[in-house]
């Protein structure tokens, strides 16, 4: 397997796939980095160097026991930029990827960085707080914890089948073997891993991240989004990133990279061809 080691030993394993300018993937909870896989193939195709790792603790990464926090996984990123010298690189983040990518930026800057994408991404901040009175109920993030503990399996295919792909909403086409491919990528995180994991995507705050972000940023986000509600989330990302463009998918899911695929795949390529 393709992997690099980081300070504390921990194996993150990546994909790499193309040549050309890279594009670079950071996935959501539960998944890895084959959830990017339509994306890739269809920029690969297009001319462009597509990369996606495995977060610890993910897939086929190792599974420590510490480090499952974002300040860790930006830095975990940062390594992989440096082994593999990635340069003028677009960055793209699903859910706690975007949080990953905007982490990044905060703590690394954007010497390396061209272009940023925040696909139904978890930033500036899901929990709710004084500041942040619109967000959701940390006994809400504590059941989940709680459903994540009993039964995992379980948790991932009710997520799969019900609120990630919109598959309870009426008239949804969401197949089985999509489904499926959820159930499968989650089942390889390491249960400790995910388990802390929700506190990193819950209860971090990007708003002094976000602010940092000086490329150019497009925002794109279902505003049927039941894991990461839109208005706490792309609403305000879109505010506070000076240079960002927000894309309002009408009806969709927080997996729309599976259940836009083409959309998706268009709008990414057309920005980060532009300028170009």
């Amino acid at each position: 397997m393709t992997t690099i080691t980081t300070e504390d030993g921990t194996r993150i394993y990546y994909k790499d796939w193309g040549e050309g300018r890279p594009v670079v993937f950071s996935h959501g909870w539960p998944l890895n980095a084959d959830a990017w896989e339509s994306q890739m193939v269809f920029l690969a195709q297009n001319g462009y160097r597509t990369i996606a790792h495995d977060r610890r603790g993910h897939g086929r990464s190792s599974q420590p026991s510490g480090g499952n926090e974002m300040d860790t996984y930006a830095d975990d990123l940062a390594q992989l930029f440096e082994d593999l010298d990635l340069r003028d690189a677009v960055m793209v983040g699903h859910s706690t990827g975007g949080g990953e990518v905007t982490r990044y930026i905060g703590r690394y800057g954007t010497s390396r960085v061209a272009k940023a994408v925040l696909v139904d991404a978890v930033p500036p901040l899901l929990l709710k707080t004084e500041a942040n009175p619109d967000g959701l109920p940390k006994e809400a993030f504590d059941d989940l914890r709680a459903q994540v503990a009993a039964d995992a399996s379980q948790l991932w295919r009710d997520w799969a089948s019900g609120p990630f792909f919109g598959a309870n909403r009426p008239d949804a086409k969401v197949s089985k073997g999509v489904q499926d491919a959820f159930w499968f990528q989650a089942m390889q995180a390491g249960l400790k891993n995910v388990y802390e994991c929700i506190k990193a995507f819950s209860e971090t705050d990007f708003t002094e991240d976000l602010k940092k972000v000086d490329v150019p940023t497009l925002i794109v986000h279902g505003d049927d989004d039941q894991i990461v509600p839109i208005a706490v989330s792309a609403m305000l990302s879109s505010k506070l990133v000076e240079d960002a463009t927000l894309r309002v998918y009408e009806g969709a899911p927080h997996g729309l990279p599976v259940t836009h695929t083409d959309r998706l795949n268009e709008d990414l390529l057309a920005f980060i061809d532009e300028g170009d």
